[in-house]
C-alpha cells in the first residue's frame, strides 16, 4: 500500500499543517503494515504553475493529433521539463492509495503551490472522464487526509463561513474526480486567541489522529 504525503505551506518548522501531517503519516505508518510513502514538498520543489505553452503539450498529449505551437530549442526544452514534472505528479497521485495533504488557508484560500499540483493532477481520462451523463470521477479508490490550518475560525458555525475558500474548494475539487473517502484534520483560529486557543485547536486534532484508520 502506498501512501502519498503533501506538503504546501511556506511557514517551514512553524507550521501547523507541516505538523499535522507528519503526524498523521507517522500514526498510519504504525498501525499499517508495509506502507510505502512518497513524499513531495511543493515550496522546496514547487511543480510549474501552467502556462499557456505548457497547457498546449499536455493538449497534444491527450490528443496525440492536436498540432503543436512552433517554439525555440530552449524553450522546447524548458516545456518538456515542466511536461515531465506534472507526468510525475500525476504518476505519484495514480499510484497512491492513501494521500495525505498540508493545506493552509492563505487569504481564504489554498497557496498556489497547492494549486498547481491539483492542476497536475486534473486529467481528463486520468483522475476524471466526460460521459454522456456528466463528468465521471475515476479515483473513488482513494483516501484522502487534509490537515487544514487557519488563522481564523470559519468552520459551518462561524460568520465567516462564506469566506472558507480553502476546504470547500478542496471537498468540492476532490469529490469532482471521484473521492468519497474525503477527512479534515482542522487546526483554526491559531492567529486570533492566543496561544492557548492554538494549543487547545492542535490537541484537538492530534486526539483525531489517533482514531484515524486506512479502512
Amino acid at each position: 500500500m502506498q501512501l502519498l504525503h503533501i506538503d504546501s505551506s511556506i511557514s517551514g518548522e512553524q507550521s501547523i499543517s507541516r505538523q499535522l501531517t507528519a503526524s498523521i503519516v507517522t500514526h498510519l505508518q504504525h498501525s499499517t503494515s508495509g506502507l510505502e510513502v512518497i513524499y513531495r514538498d511543493l515550496v522546496a520543489t514547487p511543480v510549474p504553475h501552467h502556462t499557456p505553452a505548457l497547457w498546449q503539450r499536455k493538449i497534444q498529449a491527450l490528443s496525440k493529433g492536436e498540432a503543436r505551437q512552433a517554439l525555440s530549442s530552449g524553450e522546447e526544452a524548458a516545456i518538456e521539463r515542466d511536461f515531465a514534472i506534472t507526468n510525475a505528479a500525476l504518476d505519484e497521485f495514480l499510484a497512491a492509495n492513501i494521500v495525505v495533504i498540508g493545506a493552509p488557508m492563505y487569504n481564504f484560500a489554498i497557496p498556489s503551490q497547492l494549486k498547481a499540483w491539483i492542476d497536475c493532477i486534473s486529467v481528463a481520462g486520468k483522475t476524471f472522464s466526460y460521459t454522456e451523463q456528466g463528468p465521471e470521477g475515476l479515483c473513488g479508490d482513494k483516501k484522502i487526509i487534509i490537515a487544514s490550518s487557519r488563522g481564523g475560525i470559519y468552520n459551518a458555525s462561524s460568520p465567516l463561513a462564506a469566506l472558507d475558500h480553502q476546504e470547500s474548494y478542496l471537498s468540492s475539487f476532490f469529490n469532482f474526480i471521484g473521492v468519497n473517502d474525503l477527512t479534515f484534520v482542522r487546526v483554526e483560529g491559531v492567529n486570533m486567541m492566543g496561544g492557548e486557543q492554538r494549543q487547545q485547536a492542535l490537541s484537538t486534532a492530534l486526539a483525531q489522529i489517533e482514531t484515524l484508520k486506512v479502512a
